[in-house]
């Protein structure tokens, strides 16, 4: 064992019984061990606009949040690759759990040497693992990823999503939701299963407490008849007859789908929901995954006759896009709808100049906002899931 392991060692005996306001201070130490001068995390907050400081004592709130956007910090997270200062005395290294983005590490050393650097990756990878093990039961790191009240069918609907990306060496999911601060009845859910990538993607009727119970319940369903061997056939039904039984009059459209991570198989049924979009070699394939919707969910319609289930093949690098309605028919102060080819158009350009799956995605956003003056009317959800064996 190394001396910096023996370090990181430590650091995760102590982690067992600290309270969460004592990771910056854990991992401050740990890094003067390793020869480190200093170090200070940052979380990045729920829209992914912005980097927020972890509280640490001794630290003035100098430098407490930095754009995403316009910082060598925010560069950082979102390329994931680490970043060092100019005068070489500052380094930013992401803080990625798995290949979920969480936030970025600095890092001030009198210089970085190679091995400097991997003690940093090292440490960051340690620090990102706490981070997420204790906002688990922890309000302090909750309440620091957030610059403003959340409603309450926000903080529902929050407490039942996944983590935004999830992925494989042969898969990569990423979703973003909006608005984050009041989001009503959108909800998606990502999961993988024996190498098959299930997604959900679903859209309740209304903008209330109301329809963020009926996306709850609907997730509840889903992940109930999954864990238990169901079929996504078996997932419509159960969701339509719970919400028929539990919540009447209330309707849902869904586009419930497996990708196989061996075959590139695509299955997908679509409950009265915009049609799933294929972009294949830097372009959208017209009509590709477009099938007649079968009717919404919620007044069990398909309790008898569940959906059909649709097949496509996939090519390697494929996308499939979900989005709910709210995305492409967002409109300007002028009326003029954000529509899907400019959805389709702004993640092309993103992933051409490079960008990964979550990344295009927080751009599409920004976008998105930006073009309704950051005043959504609807809920607006989207989910890009990449094969790429």
């Amino acid at each position: 064992m190394t001396a910096n392991d023996a370090v990181l060692a430590d650091v995760l005996e102590e982690s067992h019984t600290a309270p969460a306001r004592d990771i910056p201070r854990l991992i401050d130490r740990a890094a003067r061990r390793m020869g480190l001068t200093r170090t200070r995390l940052y979380v990045s907050d729920v829209q992914q606009v912005a980097l927020l400081a972890l509280p640490q004592p001794d630290t003035t709130t100098q430098d407490a949040e930095l754009p995403v956007d316009g910082s060598l910090g925010g560069l950082a997270y979102r390329t994931q690759e680490v970043r060092q200062s100019r005068d070489g005395t500052t380094a930013w290294v992401p803080m990625v759990d798995g290949i979920e983005r969480v936030g970025v590490m600095r890092v001030t050393a009198p210089s970085f040497t190679p091995a400097a650097l991997e003690a940093c990756r090292s440490l960051a990878g340690l620090a990102t693992l706490l981070v997420v093990s204790k906002s688990t039961h922890s309000d302090l790191l909750i309440a620091r990823e957030r610059t403003r009240r959340m409603s309450v069918q926000a903080e529902l609907l929050w407490a039942f999503l996944p983590p935004r990306t999830i992925g494989t060496g042969r898969i990569t999911s990423s979703a973003v939701l909006e608005p984050a601060y009041d989001i009503g009845g959108d909800a998606f859910d990502h999961s993988f299963t024996n190498g098959i990538l299930h997604l959900t993607l679903v859209d309740a009727m209304g903008h209330d407490l109301a329809s963020g119970q009926a996306s709850a319940l609907a997730l509840a369903a889903c992940r109930s008849t999954r864990r238990s061997g169901g079929s996504l056939t078996d997932i419509a039904t159960a969701i339509d007859r719970t919400l028929e039984q539990w919540m009447p009059q209330r309707l849902m459209t869904a586009v419930l789908a497996h990708l196989d991570s061996t075959s590139g198989d695509f299955t997908w049924t679509n409950c009265g929901h915009p049609p799933p979009l294929l972009i294949r070699d830097g372009r959208i394939v017209p009509h590709a995954l477009e099938r007649r919707p079968e009717l919404p969910l919620g007044f069990a319609f398909h309790t008898g006759s569940p959906p059909p289930l649709h097949h496509a093949r996939l090519q390697p690098g494929d996308r499939v896009l979900l989005h709910s309605d709210g995305v492409t028919e967002a409109r300007s102060t002028a009326g003029e709808l954000f529509g899907e080819q400019r959805l389709v158009d702004t993640v092309v350009r993103s992933t051409a100049s490079g960008d990964n799956a979550p990344e295009a995605l927080r751009r599409l956003i920004v976008d998105l906002l930006h073009h309704q003056d950051h005043r959504l009317h609807d809920d607006a959800t989207i989910l890009l899931s990449e094969w790429h064996p």
